[in-house]
């Protein structure tokens, strides 16, 4: 189980960089299945009771293993700690594979890697295995299911028939551990006391630009279904206040008392080092027999802060222990209405993205790289009363391509917003973030938009590009725009101190600095 290479046999000078762990080099790799480095999975395993792994009558479960890789750890944390339990290790060997690690693999291939790292034999049956089998996939199997289609999509996991009903030729990705009402039976009713896993994170479902359903919360419904001691999984972070088809599973966890850790990483990259994908990873544990307070940890590769705290204090989770104080002061001080009910519905105006600009009709506004056009008066609809006023515009989707939401985020500007007079509609692209009358109310509520202290808010919602009304819920609305806004100001109003101000000065660009940026990145 030990790896034979080691540093001390590299050339001088080259040890520092040498890898000598292919499943670490994997997880470097960018792909679709995104794999897990050793490192980390044994990061989430140091968050068991050591004495799991003394106990021969353990039983723990990947149901979505792709390298190997925890069922690997595992293996040689057992090892160790039943040393003296079973002295003879060929007799431990057998133990803890026949008895205690089992998989479930998401491909075929996947199945035959997760073989080659905990038996040292893709053939469980073979001669190279290190405990033998009757079969050749031993506790670590794949089996070939089919998604059930209902309308066009696949009951279990929301998959589009359109894509994925492509024969025997294709992978399916019908995963068999949630492509079941009840997962009892995947093992003739073993109990498990861990489960732990890496799930897939979605699935195209057939809709515009190649759109995707999330289907990693499948995999963390049916663990729970098997009643496990402990449950740990790493998985977007994107749960926490947005993801389609994820409010009930949202409102589940955050009112879940028995997760216990919760450690979050805003950079995606800094746990999986070739995939970059918006609003980071985080990982938990849940323990069935205990509950209370959850110790959430802020993690990056640098830095980390641990606060315990329940989970609900609100409908979405605020990821930042620092941001979650500064909130608490604002909702104290602000005894009132919050933008998320002042902000625009998606399609204020009823237009689509891709609607197409008329040569004449009603002013309106498209896409940055389109700009001011016309749409038919019978296209355009004005259920919020919106259209003869003045208002101010910004994109659904101002900080498309950022996602590292460890570095300061630019968002709006003069670069990206706009003010226009009445009579001027938009796109969906666009939202109205606020309306009026009077052309200098909006510009008054530019400048409150335009402070740090009001995008800090904003982003404590934010973990992908859209930025729609929903994520307004702790920005409060002042009721009117009298006056040029600051950060001072909002101090003074909000009660915020010096060295709160200093964090949100670093989470947030200034609108200066995104105007240099945007001219520097055409």
């Amino acid at each position: 189980m030990n790896n034979r290479l080691t540093s001390a046999a590299m050339p001088p000078g080259k040890a520092k960089n040498y890898n000598p762990d292919v499943l670490s080099c994997l997880a470097n790799l960018s792909n679709d299945e995104v794999f897990t480095p050793p490192g980390l999975a044994n990061q989430m395993l140091d968050l068991l009771p050591e004495e799991l792994f003394q106990c021969p009558d353990t039983r723990f479960l990947d149901p979505c293993t792709k390298s190997g890789v925890f069922l690997r750890e595992i293996a040689k944390r057992l090892i160790a700690g039943l040393a003296d339990k079973i002295p003879d290790r060929q007799k431990r060997i057998d133990h803890i594979m026949h008895h205690q690690l089992f998989g479930l693999a998401i491909t075929q291939l996947t199945a035959m890697m997760s073989r080659r790292s905990l038996y040292c034999s893709k053939d469980a049956s073979g001669k190279y295995s290190i405990s033998h089998f009757d079969d050749e996939g031993g506790n670590v199997r794949c089996r070939n299911i089919s998604h059930t289609w209902v309308n066009g999509k696949c009951r279990y996991c929301g998959a589009s028939q359109e894509v994925y009903d492509r024969g025997d030729t294709l992978e399916s990705h019908a995963y068999e551990f949630i492509h079941t009402d009840n997962p009892n039976t995947l093992y003739n009713n073993m109990t498990f006391d861990v489960i732990i896993g890496n799930p897939p994170y979605q699935l195209e479902d057939g809709g515009n630009s190649r759109s995707s359903v999330p289907i990693y919360h499948l995999f963390i419904e049916k663990a729970k279904l098997l009643n496990p001691h402990y449950l740990i999984m790493i998985v977007p972070s994107r749960w926490f206040t947005g993801g389609r088809g994820l409010n009930e599973f949202r409102a589940e966890m955050l009112n879940d008392r028995h997760i216990r850790v919760l450690v979050d990483y805003e950079n995606f990259k800094d746990v999986f080092p070739g995939v970059d994908l918006a609003g980071g990873a985080c990982y938990f544990l849940r323990d069935r027999d205990t509950e209370g307070e959850c110790k959430v940890y802020n993690k990056t590769n640098q830095t980390s802060n641990m606060v315990s705290r329940y989970l609900n204090e609100f409908d979405v989770f605020v990821r930042s222990n620092k941001a979650l104080s500064i909130i608490r002061k604002v909702i104290e001080k602000h005894n009132g209405v919050y933008m998320d009910s002042v902000v625009s519905a998606s399609k204020p105006f009823g237009l689509r993205t891709f609607y197409k600009p008329k040569e004449k009709g009603i002013p309106c506004q498209f896409i940055q790289k389109i700009g001011l056009r016309y749409a038919s008066a019978e296209d355009v609809t004005d259920n919020y009363d919106l259209l003869n006023k003045w208002k101010f515009l910004a994109p659904r989707s101002p900080i498309a391509g950022q996602t590292d939401f460890s570095k300061p985020v630019g968002i709006y500007y003069d670069g990206n917003t706009k003010i226009v007079p009445p009579g001027t509609c938009c796109t969906e692209s666009l939202l109205v973030l606020y309306s009026s009358d009077n052309k200098k109310e909006i510009e008054f509520f530019r400048s409150y938009l335009y402070t740090k202290i009001v995008r800090f808010l904003l982003l404590q919602c934010v973990v992908s590009q859209d930025i729609i009304r929903e994520k307004y819920r702790f920005v409060p609305h002042l009721g009117h725009y009298n006056m040029m806004y600051s950060d001072e100001y909002l101090c003074q109003l909000w009660g915020i101190n010096s060295e709160e101000w200093e964090y949100i000065d670093s989470k947030v660009m200034s609108v200066s600095q995104m105007g240099r940026y945007s001219s520097s990145n055409p």
